[in-house]
């Protein structure tokens, strides 16, 4: 019996950005969507390069700097649908995110990041 292979992290984020691509004629917001490139495996020399440039641990995957319902913006972790877990400096950034204004979630695939993004984006405009 084969079991089914799950999509990684990195599948299920494109796979958002290609729905987010699709949907912004209804919602012109997801235009503004954009991934932060923060994680990876990278060269000891990139990694260094770029911690000079002030990348940091924990800073979620995704912004959406649009305001609705009382938040500054949207930010999103993703993990894959099974498996991936969200580290103590993911959980202390995502903290001081919702601490703040924003509101930071996360989701495991594709369908809960589409799912949380849509509720947001209901919410109605900050004034």
């Amino acid at each position: 019996m084969n079991k089914k292979a799950i999509p990684t992290e990195h599948i299920e984020q494109a796979l958002l950005f290609k729905w987010a691509m699709f949907s912004s004629g209804k919602y012109p917001e997801l235009e503004n969507m954009f991934a932060i490139p923060n994680g990876g495996y990278r060269h000891y020399r990139t990694a260094a390069e770029l911690k000079e440039e002030g990348v940091k641990s924990g800073v979620p995957d995704i912004m959406l700097p649009v305001a609705r319902g009382g938040y500054y913006g949207l930010f999103i972790e993703m993990k894959r649908t099974s498996g991936g877990r969200v580290s103590e400096s993911q959980q202390k950034f995502l903290k001081t995110l919702n601490d703040n204004g924003y509101l930071a979630v996360v989701c495991k695939g594709f369908e809960q990041a589409q799912e949380a993004i849509l509720k947001y984006l209901n919410k109605g405009v900050r004034k």
